[in-house]
């Protein structure tokens, strides 16, 4: 990537970090979620540990290479001194500071084709329904259309991990077995009793996904206070995703 590129990238970075940390709908607040985007073929930025994405600067981010921190995956168990050394070694810059304990997940979804930048949140209503009984039906069911057209026909629902590589192996696998199910990756991965994650080919992707599964959610809790939500029939979701008004609307969006 040309160093303009480059620039140009860690600026729509900080500008996407700070839109969603500061949004009315309380996506994120404190040190809450993080950020990424791919800055070469095996580098990415991603949110240091410590800093809040309400006021993120260009050195709130630390750029990782993804092959010093693919040896996380290895099964062996190791200490959390261990990992947080492997983090520190994988910085691009020795003097950066140390990327979020969450930057192996995002390595991973960067690796994937055509995946450029990854939000992850902690919105109030979807982590509402993410700590109840009910977490697998929002994430398998659709209500309306444009929770289609944003956020696919389905997502990922991978259950409570600790955080770490742990997690991150959950998520991994999470998304495999979607994408065998589905023939296609997913654009929403909850995470249950913790949040939400957003992937996509743009900055502006990952924040439409956000927005609308905040809706999402407190359109599930409404109609849930009322009786219960009235799922779209698989066929009508098929259908919305595949209509070619919809595509239209998903590249103008920049969601595909």
């Amino acid at each position: 990537m040309k160093p303009a590129d480059r620039n140009k990238r860690l600026k729509q970075l900080v500008e996407l970090s700070r839109r969603i940390g500061t949004a009315p709908e309380s996506f994120a607040i404190l040190g809450e979620g993080n950020t990424s985007t791919r800055s070469g073929e095996d580098t990415f930025w991603v949110k240091a540990s410590g800093t809040s994405l309400s006021t993120a600067e260009k050195d709130s981010f630390t750029e990782c290479r993804r092959p010093v921190l693919d040896s996380l995956w290895e099964s062996s168990a190791r200490s959390d001194s261990q990992v947080d050394e492997k983090l520190l070694e994988s910085r691009e810059k020795p003097k950066d500071r140390k990327p979020s304990t969450e930057a192996l997940f995002h390595s991973y979804l960067l690796s994937l084709p055509g995946i450029e930048w990854v939000a992850h949140t902690h919105p109030i209503a979807v982590n509402g329904i993410l700590c109840s009984p009910r977490a697998a039906d929002f994430a398998k069911f659709r209500m309306f259309p444009d929770e289609i057209v944003c956020g696919g026909e389905q997502s990922v629902l991978v259950p409570y991990t600790d955080p770490g590589v742990p997690l991150a192996k959950a998520i991994r696998q999470g998304v495999a077995n979607f994408e065998k199910e589905q023939g296609r990756l997913p654009r929403m991965i909850l995470l249950q009793n913790h949040g939400l994650i957003a992937i996509g080919p743009s900055a502006g992707a990952v924040e439409a996904t956000t927005k609308m599964a905040e809706k999402s959610a407190k359109i599930f809790l409404g109609a849930a206070s009322l009786g219960g939500p009235v799922f779209m029939p698989e066929s009508q979701v098929r259908r919305i995703s595949g209509r070619p008004d919809e595509l239209y609307r998903q590249k103008v969006l920049k969601l595909e």
